[in-house]
């Protein structure tokens, strides 16, 4: 097994970026306008959102299931000609990230998204979900 060693940052872009672009369900969220403060409040952080070890492992284990589909369709897009093919496969890529997601024990697309975005926003949870990529999935 290859030890991952990949900051959260890029993760979440890496992934983000091909699966959310194409899916649907996903384009409809945060639709809320910004606001901007007001002179005198305070910009509150969101309260950290606890995941469990078991979660970030299952995390973990459909988040090498998506690299690798984005790895397989990566190349293949970079050498399609025109921009209707190179469409048609990122929109299979996205397709078969959210398979492998869905596909994953113990995870969701629900579950995954908010994985990302706490690993994003809480350096805790950046840091087990870095450890937890670079350790072998347990066996189930």
């Amino acid at each position: 097994m290859t030890i991952r060693h990949m900051p959260v940052a890029a993760l979440g872009a890496a992934v983000l970026s091909l699966v959310v672009i194409g899916a649907p369900a996903f384009a409809q969220q945060n639709t809320a306008p910004q606001t901007k403060p007001v002179p005198g409040q305070s910009m509150e952080r969101p309260a950290p959102v606890a995941i469990s070890d078991e979660k970030l492992e299952a995390f973990a284990v459909a988040y090498l299931q998506v690299d690798k589909v984005r790895q397989d369709y990566s190349a293949k897009i970079g050498a399609a000609k025109d921009p209707s093919s190179k469409q048609k496969l990122q929109n299979e890529a996205n397709q078969e990230m959210i398979k492998a997601v869905e596909t994953s024990p113990n995870m969701s697309v629900e579950d995954y998204k908010t994985v990302i975005s706490a690993a994003q926003t809480d350096p805790v949870v950046a840091k087990k979900l870095q450890e937890k990529l670079q350790t072998p999935p347990t066996a189930q």
